[in-house]
């Protein structure tokens, strides 16, 4: 039999994935079965248990292409030559944010991806373990711009990256729970907030 192409297996898996997503965006990941993504998917029960056991793993799958993006912005942010102001990376990061929060994004499918990691013990993991990542990402724009003289030099980064960082999923969920503010005024707040003790300039 001939060879199945590398491209092919990929294409397949990213079907599957696709169809997973779209039923987890329609009806939430508890009341999604296998057997909804095996009909979406339009494939043989075989074919999708050959790339996905569960759908434990059809959600850590679809997780990881939801943040994989952001984590290489995020990496951009933090390596950004010269150092980018807290202001401008964080605008940055909003844009980013804000191209994903509508229903076809990536950001309502995080939320949910949040809320299932307190139920799934592998899933939880996975997630803290993603964001420590990010909020290392933005102790490293904190500490350059501590050394770029825009943050007072007692400054601790590990506490300013953290708000920083948190400042991003803060954004995401009153858009997509609140249809919170926009980035503009968002990002306003935090330039009055910066300004106020005497960090923004």
């Amino acid at each position: 039999m001939p060879r199945v192409s590398d491209e092919h297996l990929a294409a397949r898996r990213q079907q599957i994935l696709d169809a997973a997503r779209r039923c987890f965006l329609r009806n939430g990941f508890h009341a999604t079965s296998m057997q909804d993504v095996i009909s979406e998917a339009g494939l043989s029960v075989g074919a999708v248990y050959r790339y996905f056991s569960s759908k434990h793993e059809l959600v850590t799958s679809i997780a990881q292409s939801v943040l994989d993006g952001a984590d290489d912005l995020f990496a951009d942010l933090a390596t950004a030559e010269p150092p980018l102001p807290l202001v401008e990376a964080l605008d940055r990061a909003l844009q980013f944010v804000e191209a994903q929060t509508g229903p076809d994004g990536v950001f309502p499918l995080a939320v949910q991806v949040w809320a299932e990691s307190l139920r799934d013990p592998a899933l939880a993991d996975f997630v803290a373990r993603l964001y420590s990542g990010f909020r290392a990402r933005f102790v490293v724009l904190a500490r350059r711009a501590q050394q770029a003289g825009e943050l007072p030099a007692d400054a601790d980064p590990e506490a300013v990256g953290a708000v920083l960082f948190g400042l991003v999923p803060g954004f995401v969920l009153q858009r997509v729970l609140a249809a919170g503010p926009d980035p503009k005024t968002y990002l306003d707040g935090v330039r009055a907030l910066l300004a106020s003790h005497g960090v923004e300039k």
